[in-house]
């Protein structure tokens, strides 16, 4: 996030883009309704589904799966048609604006409403509503990014705030809500295959001597390696061994069938997990990890905040520290001193010696400071709002961007859009959750929310069993027939592995960031007999 969560609550205008924020990040969506409830904000919410943050909302705009891109355009269009973009902004702090107004000219908000289905008056006063705040925030989550325009739908939302001067300020921003629990931190660590921590490219060579000399090796690669959508696809050709810790691709991955054929092509699979997972089930070798409770370290949040853990109950059995367990495996590799960690505070040591953005960061300052990156000193107070005066890259740049279809596109076969996402009371793929009696008492099973019209259209009943087919798999659900659908759009949670809606899903990929395409899949639907 550009800016902390507690500046939600200082923005005239929310606009939530591709989040079911009460299900998925409830804690933050307390922000966002307090904001709308006690301090007049205006919320607008950007989903195909009616999902419950439309009850707050002063405009709900429900665009086809898939079209995102088109619809920021348009609003963008409007923006500037009608004069309510920053000019001094725009003239002071970015580069390229002349390009991104041409690229608009063409969406207008009737060929926009054409593309989303969206009329185009909502696509004005969206417009009007954004760009009259001062200031407004944007948030966005898995709905904008898991597409194979995800990168484009991000580039547009960041042209769509600089546009309107909302970086830099409090109660601005865009901020991206992330999925799952340390991803930020991962990432700053280096957990992707471009980069070392704080980001440095490993392909320059320089950055590769630097980490060289400070972990005390020599013959770092300067070659990008393969993310984890593209490590799939080679496992048993060019890759033979996997390691997966933390990971369960055996329901969280697209085409789950392709991914079984996958993992069982490898000469050797490890995974390190805290419970036996439905990939675990697949491993020749399965490493006991400990979970949150049972270790010491640090957490890097969503918005930039790195957390203290602290161990509160001993691990079971075998089970090690992530950290424990690699290093174990490192010095049974002959590797030398770099992995002789006795505590994770020598770990955070390294990191700030490492990671400029972490410099500043120690366990003693975290005992009495909230400290977001960057933080490159020891006097410095770490970083709570990004882009004050500057961009990293000095200007902002505007990237025009063109609206591409999804990958996959209904027909005659598969006349419905299937789209995933998550529930309140299970978290990813159900590791932890399910082995909670009181969670599964909440949400016991998978099903397939349509709306009355389509349940109708396909002879299926509210509560009945159903297939769901698209051009990779089948699965079996019970029906539920909801307001939050839309016509020619059906929802299934991905988190019920005996049901997995990744047998169903698409595994086309962005092709900047390699994301696969989880929102949007042709389906169709068929009743099941009583006696299945």
């Amino acid at each position: 996030m550009t800016n902390p969560i507690e500046d939600i609550e200082s923005s005239e205008v929310i606009l939530v883009a591709g989040s079911n924020t009460t299900e998925n990040h409830p804690v933050l969506s307390s922000y966002i309704k307090r904001a709308v409830k006690f301090k007049k904000a205006r919320l607008i919410v950007i989903d195909p589904r009616q999902i419950n943050l439309t009850r707050f909302a002063t405009k709900w705009l429900r665009p086809k799966p898939g079209t995102n891109t088109a619809l920021l355009n348009g609003i963008m269009h409007v923006i500037i048609r009608e004069n309510l973009h920053d000019k001094i902004f725009i003239a002071n702090r970015t580069e390229g604006f002349d390009n991104l107004e041409k690229n608009l000219e063409a969406y207008t908000p009737e060929q926009v409403c054409d593309i989303t289905g969206i009329p185009a008056q909502d696509i004005i006063e969206t417009a009007h509503i954004y760009a009259g705040a001062s200031p407004a925030s944007i948030l966005y989550c898995m709905g904008i990014t898991q597409h194979t325009s995800g990168t484009d739908n991000v580039k547009a939302l960041a042209s769509l705030a600089m546009l309107c001067g909302n970086m830099g300020v409090k109660g601005g921003g865009v901020n991206p809500l992330r999925g799952q629990n340390n991803v930020q931190g991962a990432c700053d660590m280096g957990g992707l295959p471009e980069v070392f921590p704080g980001y440095r490219p490993v392909t320059d060579k320089h950055v590769a001597k630097a980490m060289e000399a400070a972990w005390q090796t020599q013959g770092l690669s300067t070659v990008a390696g393969l993310t984890a959508t593209q490590m799939i696809p080679e496992a048993g050709k060019k890759i033979k061994t996997m390691y997966i810790i933390g990971e369960n691709p055996m329901v969280s991955d697209p085409d789950i069938a392709h991914v079984e054929r996958a993992l069982d092509s490898l000469d050797f699979l490890v995974v390190q997990d805290l419970f036996l997972t439905e990939t675990a089930q697949r491993a020749d070798l399965v490493l006991p990890a400990s979970c949150f409770a049972e270790k010491e370290g640090t957490f890097t949040n969503t918005e930039r905040k790195i957390q203290r853990v602290r161990q509160a109950v001993v691990p079971p059995g075998l089970a090690q520290g992530d950290w424990q367990i690699i290093c174990a495996l490192a010095q049974k590799m002959n590797a030398k001193d770099g992995f002789r960690f006795t505590t994770s505070r020598e770990i955070m040591e390294e990191i700030a010696r490492v990671t400029p953005s972490y410099a500043g960061i120690s366990y003693d300052r975290l005992e009495k400071e909230d400290l977001r990156w960057p933080c490159p000193g020891k006097n410095h107070p770490g970083t709570p709002m990004l882009h004050k005066t500057t961009f990293s890259r000095g200007k902002g740049a505007f990237y025009p961007v063109e609206f591409r279809p999804p990958a996959e596109i209904t027909d005659k076969a598969y006349p419905l859009i299937l789209t995933t996402g998550r529930l309140l009371y299970h978290y990813h793929t159900g590791t932890m959750t399910m082995k909670t009696h009181d969670l599964n008492v909440q949400a016991p099973e998978n099903f397939i929310e349509i709306c009355r019209q389509d349940a109708a259209a396909f002879n299926v009943e509210n509560g009945s069993m159903a297939s769901i087919s698209s051009r990779r798999g089948t699965i079996t659900a019970r029906v539920k027939i909801s307001s939050k659908a839309v016509k020619g759009t059906v929802f299934v949670p991905f988190h019920f592995a005996k049901s997995a809606a990744n047998r169903l899903t698409n595994a086309a990929l962005d092709p900047v960031c390699k994301i696969p395409e989880l929102k949007v899949c042709a389906v169709t639907l068929a009743p099941l007999d009583s006696n299945n």
